[in-house]
């Protein structure tokens, strides 16, 4: 009989950003393979909405109000994590902002700040909060930081968003190497295009169907497509070997010249 090697039963996960995207898509993956999932993010009624239905599908689930450019919030909801469901055995750091697009020049103070507060000095913070907890508690534990092609392959008019994955990439392998010896696995996964709600509108225009074309895959990657590399990360049966990896899900993109 095949081994699965993706269970997750008895381990409780955290998913940051998971009101909706690709964070509520982590958040159904890891329930269906067996984790008590706690979604955390700013909106506490889209939290409400698939924290529902994932216990309308047997989960077990809950939700903690979270803003990652708070230390106060960030404080708050891990000790309310500690007290509410235990031992914090998987984080999936996967809140963050899309920037519009801005040409360097043009770009402000604020326009840098919010990118660089939100998708690098957020990631820390939780990251950090979540180490920490996992290193109380002397069980070890994975952390799954959520990165982006653009932290490996750069574009045009996104400066700050390029530079706070780029620092995301380097967080995770910085953690990685000082955490093993604690049994805690930092690794990062970095998608390429993916359609959700947020993107939905442009890559429906000429201009969005235009820029598809310039994909490898010349497609957008599919939700399911994230989902066994990130179980892969999250599980210690299929990835206990795998420390300060940087997994790209991209149709390509990191390899293109384009």
């Amino acid at each position: 009989m095949a081994q699965d090697y993706f269970q997750l039963q008895g381990q409780t996960a955290l998913v940051t950003g998971a009101s909706s995207g690709l964070g509520a898509h982590f958040a159904r993956v890891l329930s269906a393979a067996g984790a008590r999932v706690v979604l955390a993010a700013r909106r506490r009624d889209k939290l409400a909405e698939q924290v529902d239905a994932l216990r309308a599908a047997g989960a077990e689930a809950g939700a903690i109000t979270l803003d990652v450019t708070s230390p106060d919030s960030v404080a708050a909801a891990f000790a309310e994590l500690e007290q509410d469901w235990g031992q914090l055995d998987i984080l999936i750091n996967n809140a963050g902002v899309a920037s519009d697009p801005i040409k360097f020049l043009d770009t402000t103070e604020p326009d840098w700040y919010h990118i660089i507060e939100t998708n690098l000095n957020g990631a820390w913070r939780v990251a950090q909060a979540g180490a920490q907890q996992m290193a109380r508690s002397g069980a070890g534990g994975s952390i799954v930081n959520i990165g982006s092609i653009y932290g490996l392959h750069t574009g045009v008019l996104k400066a700050a968003y390029n530079v706070s994955k780029t620092g995301v990439v380097q967080l995770t392998k910085s953690m990685a190497m000082e955490l093993c010896r604690q049994n805690i696995r930092v690794n990062a996964l970095c998608p390429g295009w993916f359609l959700t709600d947020i993107n939905s509108d442009y890559f429906h225009t000429e201009s969005g169907e235009r820029y598809i074309k310039t994909i490898p895959a010349r497609r957008m990657g599919e939700l399911e497509e994230l989902s066994v590399p990130l179980l892969l990360l999250a599980s210690r049966a299929a990835g206990g070997y795998m420390n300060g990896a940087v997994l790209t899900v991209d149709g390509g993109m990191v390899e293109s010249p384009v």
